[in-house]
């Protein structure tokens, strides 16, 4: 088999060189276009948003296959930038690399590949969807690398099992008072420790993983001798499952309710950018495990990643729960992590995801 290991190395460092941010992805749209044009694939790109969606093959069934195309804005060294360090620059590469070992085999279903815009927003696959990205489909796979502590390199996990998460921004509107007077006023920070107090004192079922936490407090201005009415919180909060998720929003709610009574203060809320956790399919999941034991051997499968990360992949099977879909993750002895501005891993781990990507979807 004629192996592509220097074209994927060789679009990682493109991509690598040129991160974007979120729905700014104008020139790694472009050249995931031109790299298509070259291939002789047909595509389609969109006058309102960035991403590409390119498809091979015939028939009416389409497998598919989401890469997430957008970096982080992060400080690395001193300086403000677009970093690919949670490694969409490799996904990019790795699904490529997929279609080149694809490209000319013979096909009876359509294979369709989604570069997808802004996924560390948590609403990027949205807007493919609503751009007929899934339409047709059965079959969705996506591939991402993963810490060393999850896997090391050499492993390869059929499935990614994300956690659900949502975020809540609030205002307590109380009274300013003066330092000396506070029964005049309405302390807003009482009002948030009581709020830190109550979402500590959130019980469920112990058998489940969530968590609530306070991850952002503004309150008070330059005058110490002012006790401020107003402040300003946000709640960071996950689940591993969807309706956990839900059941810790309802009780924030009431909690929040219950709380502006007892204080004597108005408390806004609003909740936002949530992304679904995983439902992840048996049939794909199988589908990629014989594929990994293809390309890597029976040594070279590991056990499901679990993680209370997020990725907005999981709402293509919100939106259609008929869609049969799995994450691939791919040991490549990343680290210190994630995120982190310094992040490196093993380059060889490409063409390995890249094959083994390729083999789940031929056969899918």
């Amino acid at each position: 088999m004629e192996v592509f290991e220097k074209e994927i190395l060789a679009w990682f460092d493109h991509f690598h060189a040129i991160p974007e941010v979120s729905w700014k992805e104008f020139t790694t749209t472009q050249s995931i276009a031109s790299i298509l044009d070259d291939l002789g694939v047909t595509y389609r790109t969109f006058s309102d948003v960035t991403g590409v969606i390119a498809e091979i093959g015939e028939g009416d069934e389409v497998i598919a296959v989401r890469a997430e195309i957008d970096a982080l804005w992060q400080e690395v060294d001193g300086v403000w930038q677009g970093n690919h360090s949670c490694g969409h620059d490799a996904i990019i590469s790795m699904v490529l690399g997929a279609l080149l070992y694809l490209k000319d085999k013979p096909l009876t279903k359509k294979i369709r590949f989604i570069f997808q815009p802004a996924e560390e927003k948590g609403n990027g696959s949205l807007a493919m969807i609503e751009r007929g990205a899934i339409e047709n489909v059965s079959h969705l796979f996506g591939i991402h690398l993963r810490p060393i502590e999850e896997l090391p390199m050499g492993k390869v996990s059929a499935s990614i099992h994300h956690g659900a998460a949502i975020f809540l921004e609030g205002k307590v509107l109380g009274e300013d008072a003066h330092g000396a007077r506070p029964h005049q006023g309405k302390n807003a920070i009482d009002v948030i420790f009581g709020i830190q107090q109550f979402i500590k004192s959130i019980y469920l079922s112990p058998f489940e993983v969530y968590s609530a936490k306070l991850t952002k407090i503004n309150a008070g201005g330059e005058s110490l001798n002012i006790i401020p009415g107003s402040a300003e919180f946000a709640i960071d909060v996950r689940a591993q499952k969807n309706e956990v998720l839900e059941k810790l929003k309802d009780k924030i709610d009431t909690g929040l309710t219950g709380l502006s009574n007892l204080y004597g203060v108005d408390i806004e809320w609003k909740w936002s950018d949530f992304t679904p956790g995983a439902e992840v399919s048996a049939e794909a999941e199988a589908i990629a495990e014989e594929a990994i034991r293809t390309i890597v051997g029976d040594e070279g499968l590991a056990l499901p990643v679990i993680t209370s990360g997020s990725d907005d992949f999981h709402f293509y099977t919100i939106k259609n729960p008929n869609l049969k879909a799995s994450m691939i993750g791919v040991g490549a002895d990343l680290q210190p992590g994630l995120h982190h501005p310094k992040m490196t891993f093993n380059k060889s781990a490409l063409d390995v995801g890249a094959q083994i990507l390729a083999e789940t979807l031929l056969r899918a």
